[in-house]
């Protein structure tokens, strides 16, 4: 497997990063998850945006413009023969000395990365997954803001830990007044009444990729929709409930804390998203 690192591919056992690198020192960087479909990478203007988004709010200058990121990207596919496949880009502050000061870093370290994409199970979007409420509580906004998609990813490791140890697929995270915000690594929604909401970004959460597309969708299908506020409460009593992210699509809750939602089956709003997204799935596609 190739890797890009700063400005050319490598073979992956030539790829090192330095041990001075802030990106491994204080979690100084942020970066991108993103998933290629039939070798065409899926919403990538959209996903190279909120890179630059979230370069922009630490201050990080990116070492590559959109339209080179891109073909980057494109190429990295091309040369590892991937068609279905995850990919990372990476972007941290670069090596410099020991100290938080950004300026230490003189330039910053690309890391592109990827590794064949192995579907989930069928099973889970025909039986749905149960999630627990964690008790790790979402960073502050004011103290770490959701919309950067960061290297320093602990809070998340932190809830993570709790789903594993609990047997659950992911871990609803609630904001410091018990709002419901995001799950790990995914958006959640839920449908009461027949109408599909999620939390509101200005409740704590990151703006996924997928999310805004499922709304979209839900638009186009004639489905009521909201961004709003959520709680616990909202959750156990909703008759559906979703997560979404790049990688699982639109993946269906059916137990959250042990407790069935709705009727302990994917619900059938749930499936119409999905089979939209699957059946409209190449007017997401990159094209060049």
């Amino acid at each position: 497997m190739w890797v890009y690192l700063n400005d050319r591919f490598v073979p992956q056992e030539e790829a090192v990063v330095s041990v001075f690198d802030h990106g491994f020192l204080y979690g100084d960087g942020v970066f991108e998850t993103l998933r290629a479909y039939r070798g065409r990478v899926f919403q990538l203007s959209e996903h190279l945006n909120r890179l630059e988004r979230s370069a922009a709010r630490i201050q990080l200058a990116l070492p590559a413009g959109r339209d080179q990121m891109a073909g980057l990207v494109r190429e990295f596919l091309q040369r590892n023969h991937l068609q279905e496949a995850s990919l990372r880009i990476t972007v941290s502050r670069g090596a410099g000395e020991i100290g938080l000061d950004p300026t230490l870093c003189k330039a910053p370290t690309l890391v592109i990365i990827a590794r064949p994409f192995q579907p989930y199970p069928e099973s889970l979007y025909t039986e749905g997954v149960l999630v627990i409420v964690a008790r790790t509580r979402r960073n502050l906004p004011e103290a770490l803001p959701p919309q950067v998609k960061s290297l320093n990813f602990l809070n998340n490791i932190l809830a993570k830990m709790e789903a594993k140890a609990a047997g659950a697929h992911e871990a609803l995270m609630l904001n410091h007044r018990d709002e419901l915000t995001e799950g790990t690594t995914s958006n959640v929604f839920v449908v009461q009444q027949g109408r599909v909401r999620t939390p509101a970004v200005e409740y704590g959460i990151l703006e996924g990729i997928t999310r805004g597309w499922v709304l979209q969708l839900a638009a186009e299908l004639g489905i009521p929709s909201e961004e709003t506020r959520l709680t616990v409460e909202d959750l156990l009593r909703a008759e559906e409930c979703f997560l979404t992210n790049t990688t699982q699509e639109v993946l269906p809750v059916t137990r959250v804390d042990g407790q069935l939602i709705g009727n302990g089956r994917p619900g059938g709003i749930t499936r119409r998203l999905h089979a939209s997204f699957r059946a409209g799935l190449d007017r997401f596609l990159d094209r060049e």
